[in-house]
C-alpha cells in the first residue's frame, strides 16, 4: 500500500511540471511590445483633411493680397499631362484678373457675413490705439494686417490711422496711403456683403469713424 501512495506522489509532480511548462510556452508567445523595457512605437495621427470650398461663378471672394473679387469663370487647362481646374477672379478695384489654381484656394476666404461687418463696424467706433513705436515699425505692421485677408485686422487698421479731428495736417504721407488702402480694401466689402453703393457704404463707415461730424464743422 505505501508502494502505491508514493506512484501517485510521482504521478502528480509530473502533471505540475507540464502545466508549468504551458504557462511558460503561453507567456513566451506574447508579443514584443508586451515586454515593460522596450519603448512603444508611437505613430503620427494624421489631420483630417478640412473639406475644400467650392466657389461659382459671380461668387465674390477675397485674395488677401488684392481685396475682393469676383470669380468670373471656373476654366481648365492642361500642363504637360495634368489637367488643372482653376478661378478667374477680376478685381475691380485694381483692374486686374487672376488666376488662381483650385488646389491653391487656400489663399480665397468667403466674403465676410452681416455678423462680422456688425462687429467692424463696432470696430470703427473705438477710440484708436496710441502706439510709442516708430512710424517705419508701424508701418510695416499696418500693411501686414491689411495683407493678411482678416477683415477685423483691416478694421483695426482703419480705425487706428483714422483721423476724425482738427489734426488732419498732422497726418503723414505713407500713413494717408496705408488708411485709404485699408479703407477702400474694408469699403469694396461692406459694398459686396450688404449690396449696397459706394456713397450709401462710404457714409457708414464714415459715420461710425465719426468723420462725417467733422465735415459738419468745416
Amino acid at each position: 500500500m505505501p508502494k502505491k501512495k508514493k506512484v501517485k506522489k510521482k504521478a502528480k509532480i509530473k502533471l505540475k511540471k507540464v502545466i508549468l511548462k504551458k504557462k511558460t510556452s503561453s507567456n513566451d508567445k506574447k508579443p514584443a511590445s508586451a515586454n515593460s523595457d522596450e519603448k512603444p512605437i508611437i505613430t503620427k495621427v494624421k489631420k483630417q483633411a478640412s473639406e475644400k470650398k467650392v466657389y461659382n461663378v459671380k461668387d465674390f471672394v477675397v485674395y488677401p493680397k488684392h481685396g475682393v473679387g469676383k470669380i468670373v469663370a471656373v476654366e481648365k487647362a492642361k500642363i504637360g499631362q495634368i489637367d488643372i481646374q482653376f478661378y478667374k477672379i477680376f478685381i475691380e478695384k485694381e483692374k486686374l484678373t487672376l488666376t488662381v489654381p483650385i488646389n491653391q484656394q487656400s489663399n480665397l476666404r468667403p466674403i465676410a457675413s452681416i455678423n462680422q461687418v456688425n462687429k467692424c463696424i463696432a470696430i470703427l467706433k473705438t477710440k484708436p490705439k496710441i502706439k510709442r513705436t516708430m512710424w517705419s515699425r508701424r508701418a510695416q505692421e499696418y500693411d501686414q494686417k491689411i495683407n493678411s485677408g482678416k477683415i477685423y485686422e483691416l478694421a483695426e487698421v482703419v480705425k487706428d490711422l483714422n483721423k476724425n479731428t482738427d489734426i488732419i495736417a498732422d497726418q503723414s504721407y505713407s500713413e494717408r496711403q496705408l488708411f485709404e488702402k485699408a479703407y477702400e480694401r474694408l469699403k469694396s466689402e461692406f459694398e459686396a456683403v450688404l449690396s449696397l453703393g459706394p456713397e450709401d457704404v462710404q457714409k457708414k463707415m464714415d459715420k461710425a469713424l465719426g468723420r462725417l461730424e467733422l465735415a459738419k464743422l468745416e
